[in-house]
């Protein structure tokens, strides 16, 4: 897949409302749907750590300051320098709410569910996790987790990380 069709799927699972542009409310509230999904209240470090994070990127993708990202906007923005400055914290964030038992990685439940929570069509959750979890033991780690999205979103080469994210459906996760 090509990074211009893969910055399209991640712009629509953005673009909760669908209505062309990803505004802030919709931004700042992946990390509250993931605290929800988990059980973690709105005070938790890591919840707090996670909006702020959010809010960082954010501001970053919002070149003009508009209060709405485009898919024109986001495409330009997004690439290896943004997610290796602000959008590799803000991901990390959500990988350690999904995170029950703070150990670095993530199991079958814990992965689906936060995968599911992002706009990820649930169908993709298995066969995601097993592409993720190349040593077999029933976990992915959290540099796996990001280093996956972040060849998906950076490099034009096909990888085995394109059968990993799809468009949404119909905005049938939300």
């Amino acid at each position: 897949m090509d990074t211009t069709t893969a910055k399209q799927h991640i712009f629509a699972m953005l673009d909760t409302d669908g209505d062309g542009s990803i505004s802030q409310d919709e931004y700042l509230a992946r990390p509250a749907r993931v605290a929800a999904a988990t059980g973690r209240p709105a005070h938790d470090p890591l919840v707090v750590a996670a909006h702020a994070a959010h809010e960082r990127v954010y501001a970053s993708m919002d070149a003009d300051a508009d209060g709405r990202v485009t898919l024109e906007e986001y495409a330009a923005w997004a690439g290896g320098p943004a997610f290796d400055e602000v959008c590799r914290p803000a991901l990390g964030s959500l990988f350690d709410l999904a995170d029950a038992d703070a150990d670095g990685h993530l199991d079958r439940t814990e992965f689906a569910r936060l995968r599911e929570v992002l706009g990820n069509p649930p169908s993709g959750a298995e066969a995601a996790f097993d592409a993720l979890d190349t040593d077999g033991d029933g976990r992915v780690s959290r540099d796996e987790y990001l280093a996956s999205i972040r060849a998906y979103v950076v490099s034009s080469a096909p990888t085995e990380i394109d059968a990993l994210y799809a468009a949404p459906s119909a905005r049938a996760t939300r």
